[in-house]
């Protein structure tokens, strides 16, 4: 059986990772992805990526580097993903990993206006998002973790939108039969979510936001976390899956 493969395009941060695990970790869980089934890349290292034939699917991961500076090893990673689409290969992004299936497929990323979005938040399913295989599952609205300073500003041709946030208008993009990518994190507890804002908060008063009040709204996200379970049953990659 071939492997799944996690794309790691960054870690996180020391005091995160020691207490609470890092990127790959968190994916396997969530999926419920079998250890020995798993192969993890790390490209932001200069690691190889394998071709997409010799994977049964891929997780892309968050980051703290910025798409747009389209590091060598990031670009690289691109032409791997329009590789991984012309094979119709499962595909699922997240942040980082969502930004870079957009613009590796002819989107736009930048700057999100009016600063960072992070915290749990209200996300709202957008007209059509019923009929796809992986968010009926998903009430018109519900919460999920967010960090990220940078958005998809401009979806690629053909591109379908499923969900939004109050700031953010592309937070789950629908690319192909087999390829969709999330802003939010569903890969995040509560726990990884307030180690975060407890990093950041010196940051977001900056740029003007309470990171109290952002502390204060950390609740569960069972719905969110459930996508990356539900792709990962969908595609036959998990070890429960059917």
């Amino acid at each position: 059986m071939k492997p799944v493969l996690i794309i790691r395009t960054g870690q996180a941060p020391d005091n995160i990772r020691a207490r609470h695990g890092d990127f790959p970790h968190w994916f396997r869980l969530s999926a419920q992805l079998a250890p020995h089934r798993l192969r993890v890349v790390n490209v932001a290292a200069g690691e190889t990526l394998p071709s997409p034939h010799e994977v049964s699917g891929a997780l892309i991961t968050g980051s703290a580097a910025m798409v747009t500076d389209r590091a060598a090893w990031s670009e690289r990673t691109a032409g791997w993903i329009r590789n991984a689409m012309d094979a119709d290969l499962p595909l699922l992004g997240v942040c980082y990993g969502h930004q870079l299936m957009a613009h590796a497929l002819g989107g736009r990323v930048d700057y999100l206006a009016g600063g960072r979005e992070i915290g749990t938040l209200p996300i709202e399913l957008l007209q059509g998002a019923e009929q796809d295989a992986l968010t009926t599952f998903l009430p018109a609205k519900f919460r999920a973790h967010t960090t990220h300073e940078q958005s998809v500003v401009e979806t690629p041709k053909g591109a379908k939108v499923l969900a939004r946030s109050e700031r953010d208008p592309h937070h789950l993009i629908r690319y192909g039969r087999n390829a969709i990518s999330a802003q939010f994190h569903p890969e995040f507890n509560a726990d990884v979510m307030r180690a975060y804002i407890r990093r950041k908060h010196h940051d977001m008063r900056r740029e003007g936001f309470d990171p109290h009040h952002t502390y204060r709204q950390v609740a569960a996200t069972p719905l969110a976390r459930r996508l990356l379970k539900v792709f990962s049953r969908h595609h036959g990659l998990s070890h429960t899956a059917r």
